[in-house]
């Protein structure tokens, strides 16, 4: 089965690109919102995150995640560390779930899809780019969060520029009319790939 990666910056409206491409018949595998789901079931991440960070990263047995927010991206290390203490059972469960999908291809929805190495694993990747400051002030309002939290995030992620150099689609999502057609004509793009591959 073809694996197609699907990123984009912090605000970009990956999920909503997501969410196209499933409203056509595409199961998708949403990495960060599976990687919480197993940061707080998985006996063995917790056991290494509370290492980790110590027993603040659970607050009455679940995630903890302003603490874990505020910890990780003001220190990178930190956060590489705790990437090879999720990223691998992530990969494992997308694996089995992989399995049980019956359809041309699946997408695999992840905000790191570069910084991890996820890519490599996909056989095409989307980029989902936007404005800065479109990203901005959509992140600010779903998080209710500040300039300088957003600003965090971003500089631990690779510019729109580095993802769409490795990139073999990029949808520009400004405006939602537009971009459900670029959706719509990636969908056909890849139902001829996968009987022509070119790239």
């Amino acid at each position: 089965m073809m694996i197609v990666g699907l990123t984009g910056g912090v605000g970009s409206g990956k999920t909503t690109v997501a969410k196209m491409f499933n409203k056509i018949g595409i199961p998708i595998y949403i990495a960060d919102l599976e990687a919480k789901k197993l940061m707080n079931s998985s006996k063995v991440i917790k056991r290494k995150l509370t290492q980790l960070f110590g027993e603040k990263a659970y607050k009455e047995g679940k995630l903890n995640k302003p603490f874990l927010a505020n910890k990780i991206f003001n220190d990178k290390d930190l956060l590489v560390k705790m990437n090879a203490i999720v990223h691998p059972k992530v990969r494992s469960h997308f694996n089995k779930w992989i399995e049980k999908q019956d359809t041309p291809y699946v997408i695999k929805e992840a905000a790191i899809l570069f910084e991890n190495g996820g890519y490599k694993e996909c056989d095409y990747i989307i980029t989902v780019t936007a404005s800065i400051e479109d990203r901005m002030q959509r992140v600010i309002l779903r998080d209710n969060t500040t300039i300088e939290k957003v600003k965090a995030i971003m500089d631990n992620q690779w510019s729109d520029a580095e993802k769409v150099k490795l990139s073999h689609f990029v949808i520009d999502n400004n405006n939602l009319y537009q971009t459900e057609n670029q959706v719509k004509n990636i969908h056909q793009q890849l139902l001829k790939l996968l009987i022509n591959p070119k790239f």
